[in-house]
């Protein structure tokens, strides 16, 4: 296959990703069987580019050895350490195999009440076409001018209907942020009308703090988190959410089999990574490093983009009279992509220093 035909396929199999979870995992696949696809500057699932920690890896490999038993003892030390960093217990953490399993638990749990979800538009959406299938119809509230989570249009769009409310915080695909005051308020005002399912994939790459500590005082507020983003792990698939006990015990009873959906290999890897606090250091420096380069080249372009404190960017090409997701995969760099019909809005994942420097090269040439 010539390179020309390479990427034009890469760029295909990349456009075609929709909020289909069956579809997403079949476009994958197909990605990753393309040839030469090592050459590839893959910039598209906000994947860290540096991980897992060396920690992480070396835990990993001496797992395979054991990974002939239930790791029963490893869940429960990972759901202690967890809890420790968080200040609660190991009955507050369901774990999965990754945080995209338990947003959709979360979402078959609120649709089980038979009723409506509320969510931002766009955000990350791959929970949604189960959701969907399950009965919960999705009201999506556009965000504000500044791609912000419009919270005051949210609370409109609810009705006593509502089961569910979603917020991505840093938002996916914009990478805006809530202030840690207003987003506390609006918990605190609607945890007692709905469940708030809080996905925090990444916050360890922001300034502003989980809402962790508000869990024990409203049962109805649920945190997603994952070992995907800063440590890594994305392709071990684990992950976790923090809630009240008793919200814990009703996630816990619509899996086949509590807290087993990581494997004992990822939860080795998983436990690893929490101590490794030097590679979590360096992770999010680099991230900040690598993700200036490239504003810097849109600063240069003329483009406009959403100051970031996440592991993707998002700009706005409308003005800038080339396509810029072809400038890029003309270079081998696949990835930019839209979430917005109608738009040239695109996000970009955050690779190396190296790799940004490239895209930043392609950009302005």
């Amino acid at each position: 296959m010539q390179r020309r035909d390479l990427l034009k396929q890469t760029a295909l199999t990349l456009a075609a990703f929709t909020l289909s979870r069956d579809l997403f995992a079949a476009e994958a696949e197909k990605f990753a069987q393309l040839p030469d696809v090592d050459k590839i500057i893959k910039l598209s699932s906000n994947e860290n580019p540096h991980g897992p920690s060396p920690m992480a890896r070396k835990q990993m490999m001496e797992a395979v050895n054991g990974s002939n038993r239930y790791p029963w003892d490893v869940t429960t030390k990972l759901r202690e350490e967890i809890a420790a960093l968080t200040g609660h217990t190991k009955e507050h953490i369901v774990m999965g195999a990754g945080s995209s399993e338990l947003l959709g638990l979360v979402a078959v749990w609120a649709a089980l009440k038979k009723g409506n979800a509320v969510a931002p538009d766009p955000t990350f959406r791959l929970w949604m076409p189960a959701a969907r299938k399950t009965g919960l119809d999705i009201k999506l509230v556009p965000l504000t001018d500044k791609k912000m989570t419009d919270l005051q249009r949210m609370k409109e769009a609810m009705n006593d209907q509502t089961k569910l409310v979603y917020i991505c915080n840093p938002n996916n695909p914009t990478g805006t942020v809530l202030p840690a005051k207003e987003l506390e308020a609006f918990i605190k005002d609607i945890a007692p009308k709905a469940i708030i399912l809080l996905d925090e994939a990444y916050t360890e790459f922001s300034s502003e703090p989980s809402m962790a500590h508000l869990v024990n005082d409203y049962p109805n507020l649920v945190i997603a988190k994952t070992f995907s983003k800063i440590y890594g792990m994305a392709g071990a698939r684990v992950g976790y959410a923090l809630a009240h006990p008793t919200t814990i015990k009703q996630l816990n009873e619509l899996q086949p089999w509590a807290n087993a959906g990581a494997s004992a290999v990822s939860l080795a890897g998983a436990l690893a990574a929490l101590k490794d606090k030097t590679f979590i250091d360096f992770c999010k420096k680099e991230n900040a490093l690598a993700r200036s380069i490239f504003c810097k080249a849109l600063d240069k372009a003329g483009i406009p983009y959403i100051p970031s404190e996440t592991s993707f960017i998002y700009f706005d090409t409308s003005n800038f009279g080339k396509d810029v997701k072809a400038m890029l995969e003309a270079k081998g760099i696949v990835g930019a992509r839209t979430f917005e019909e109608g738009t040239k809005w695109l996000r970009i994942s955050v690779g190396t220093q190296d790799e940004m420097k490239k895209a930043a090269a392609a950009l302005l040439s």
